[in-house]
Order: structure tokens, then sequence, then C-alpha cells
């Protein structure tokens, strides 16, 4: 088939068959669709929309255009997270140890920080000598010894999506839900998967920012995942301020590793919180607990046993990291960063917090990315002091901004992030729905 037939289909809003679709994908990964070729069928697909047979055929055509892992050989139930993207959003680096602790093999493919996002690989790799870069054997390996694995997208897994991804990306088409659904679902179903827990986003940090859309990608995201064979559940939740105490890869997995430990502060406590809700629904998804409330029981007590922290110390081991970070999580933190104090302009009750602000102000310092192949800098972010509906007097630390040199222009950005009212306002919910 003809790519332009193809193309000129879509463009004048016809639905295309699965055969014109699998042509579309093949093309994309044996080069003989040129770039601007895919990236014109995006961009009819995101003007015109797509059915419900073209959002399970592209997914199909994505996940089966390279390997598909078979973990068979694991006798325990394969389940993993996913989360749609957010600002200090770290939950996988507790996710992964707790559940494995509590009898589930977690083979988790994680992506890196992109915009005012971060990145699960980023942050591992802010721990000295980890390596997120394996080998299907090494992956597996991992897994049987320490139940849990933590790596990137390798060339054979869902080729197609890495190719269209970047282009979406360069071409301002990545918010269309029937590509979010393809480009994420592809990759998990690759992973061979009795179960999966999704992390979906909403509010000012969030790439769906209004609760009816983060709804409608739930929804979508679960259909597909029961459609094909996997059992799916999604939390929607709050991403109206950063998550937990700490935004930045190093500071974050710093946060993680303290609750591992039991250290935490109350500042953390929304990072335990969401982490150990998501826990909890995975572990009834894969038949290991029979409801969220025993399930709930069960991730604590792994939590609080330290189980849970000799499983994530295994894996650091096993991927080649450091384990003296278990033992002194403080070596995490990079020596020669300036702190930057953020403070109120005024008194009252903090009523909304620009989040999108605070990531980008993260990125603008060195912490994240804004193109694939930027380098970052794992040890600058910020630690999140005041939350909505705290009550501030002029001068009262809002946050503390850790960078290279003093950038004014970042601390003004984490400043005019906040808002502050004089009425009491209402502690946003960490949970708005479960789809």
């Amino acid at each position: 088939m003809r790519p332009q037939d193809i193309i000129a289909k879509k463009r004048d809003d016809g639905e295309l068959n699965d055969s014109e679709i699998r042509s579309f994908i093949d093309g994309v990964c044996d080069g003989s669709w040129a770039d601007y070729q895919i990236s014109a069928l995006i961009m009819a697909m995101v003007i015109r929309g797509m059915s419900q047979a073209e959002q399970d055929s592209i997914t199909d055509a994505m996940l089966h255009s390279g390997e598909v892992l078979d973990l068979s050989g694991i006798a325990k139930p394969k389940a993993d997270k996913h989360s749609t993207g957010g600002v200090g959003d770290k939950t996988s680096l507790i996710i992964a140890p707790v559940a494995a602790a509590c009898g589930i093999a977690v083979p988790m493919i994680s992506g890196r920080g992109l915009g005012h996002t971060g990145g699960t690989l980023d942050k591992l790799e802010s721990i000295p000598g980890y390596r997120v870069n394996l080998s299907t054997d090494e992956f597996h390996r991992v897994i049987d010894e320490c139940g849990f694995a933590m790596a990137g997208q390798t060339a054979d897994i869902a080729p197609a999506d890495k190719k269209i991804y970047a282009l979406r990306d360069a071409t301002a088409t990545v918010p269309c839900i029937p590509l979010i659904v393809a480009s994420i679902m592809s990759k998990k179903l690759a992973e061979g998967l009795d179960a999966l827990i999704l992390d979906v986003k909403t509010g000012s940090g969030a790439f769906m920012p209004e609760l009816e859309g983060s709804r409608a990608l739930a929804s979508a995201l679960v259909r597909t995942g029961e459609k094909f064979g996997v059992r799916t559940e999604a939390v929607i939740s709050d991403m109206g301020q950063p998550l937990g105490k700490y935004v930045g890869n190093a500071l974050e997995t710093y946060e993680c590793i303290k609750i591992l430990r039991g250290e935490a502060d109350e500042n953390m406590a929304a990072t335990t919180e969401l982490s150990l809700e998501l826990t909890a629904r995975l572990l009834v998804l894969a038949d290991v607990a029979a409801d969220v409330d025993a399930a709930r029981a069960l991730a604590l007590a792994k939590l609080n046993s330290g189980e849970a922290l000799e499983r994530s110390c295994a894996n650091i081991r096993l991927q080649g990291g450091d384990p003296a970070v278990c033992d002194n999580p403080e070596v995490l933190l990079g020596p020669g960063l300036k702190d930057v104090v953020i403070r109120a302009g005024s008194a009252g009750y903090i009523s909304e917090i620009d989040t999108f602000a605070v990531g980008n102000a993260i990125v603008a310092i060195g912490g994240g990315r804004t193109r694939a192949e930027d380098a970052i800098d794992h040890a600058v972010g910020y630690a999140s002091v005041a939350a909505i509906g705290d009550s501030v007097s002029a001068g009262d630390v809002l946050g503390i901004l850790y960078c290279r040199r003093d950038d004014e222009l970042a601390a003004e950005q984490l400043r005019n992030a906040y808002r502050i009212g004089e009425e009491p306002v209402v502690v946003p919910e960490l949970i708005k729905a479960v789809v």
C-alpha cells in the first residue's frame, strides 16, 4: 500500500482498516515510510480522530512490531505500574520493591523525563553505577534474584513506538488519547503481564490537566488492557501540586529510600500514601490479596518490616549500583549546591500551586531536559515545604531550591507558582477516582 493513499484516506476522514494500519507500522519499522509521511499521518489521526477499532489495531501493531517478553518461566504473577507522569512523581521506586516483597514479579520498563516531568530512569541513574540498559537475559536474572527489574525500553521492544513518539514530540501531536494509549500499552503489554495498575495524573502538573480528560484517558487505557488479556485498573491522582517533598532526580531517589527505611517526614506522606494505594490495588489485580484493605495491610507490613528495603538494596546491587545508598541515603545529595529559600510574599492560605511552572523551573536549572538528547544534572532540585491549604505568614518558607548558582529567574518562577488567598481552602484529595 502506498503511504500517500493511506494518508489521503485519513486526511479525508476515512477509517483505516487493520491492513492499512499494519502497513503503516511496518513502514515505520523498515524505513519505507519517510519521517514526513509518518508525521503527516499522525497529524491526520490527531485532527480527524481515531475509532475504537483503529486504536486497537495500532496498539496491536505497535506491540508486535518487536519482542514480547516471555516470562512464563517465572511462577509468580507478573505485574507492573505505569504513571502518565508528573512533578515529583517517584512512586515506582517504592511500588516495585514493596510489590516484590509481597510475592509479585515486577518487570518494569520505564522511560526518561521529557518536558516538565521527571523520568524513572533518570532517578535511578542518580545512584552511582546503576545500569538501566539490561539485556533480556540480565532482565530475567534480576527478576529471578530480587523480584523486580527496572530498565529502559530496548530496541527490540515496541520499536515502532520509539520512532513514532519522537516524531509526535517534535510535531506537537502528543495530546491524542488513542496515540497515548497505543504508546503506553504497546510497551506495557510487551512485558508479558498478568496485571497492570495505572496512575493517571490530573491537575496543573499533568499532561491532562482537566479531570474529564484524565478520566477519558484512564477509561481508554483500562479498556485496552482488559481487551489484551491483562487485568487493569487506573487510579486518577492529584497533580495539582508536587507529589511528596522533593522534585529532582537524586532528591526524589533520596525521598524514596528514606521512606523504605522508615525515616519519612510529614512532607513525604503523600508519596507513601499513593505508593501504598497503587501497590494494594496491584496486589488485588494479581490475586495476591482478596481485597484492597487486606492488600494495603500486607503492603504496609512489608514496608514497615524492612523487607521492601532489602529488595531495593538487592536490586541496586544486581543492576550495578552502589548499595551504600541504602545505609546512607545522604550520599545521594550532591555537594556544591546552593540553597535558595523561596518565601511567601504575603500572609494567607495557599490556594493553588502552578505545578507545571515548578517542573519547568527545575528543568531550567538543569534538572530535566527539553530535548531527548539533553544531559541533565541529577543533583539539582526543589524541596516543597508548604502545600495547598497551609496557612502562611509573609516571609514563611514555601520551599528550597537546590541549584549550582544563584538563579533568580528560577527562584522567581517558583515564587510566582504559589497563589496565596485570604480565605481557607479545602485540601485537595490525593486520589480523585478509580477506573
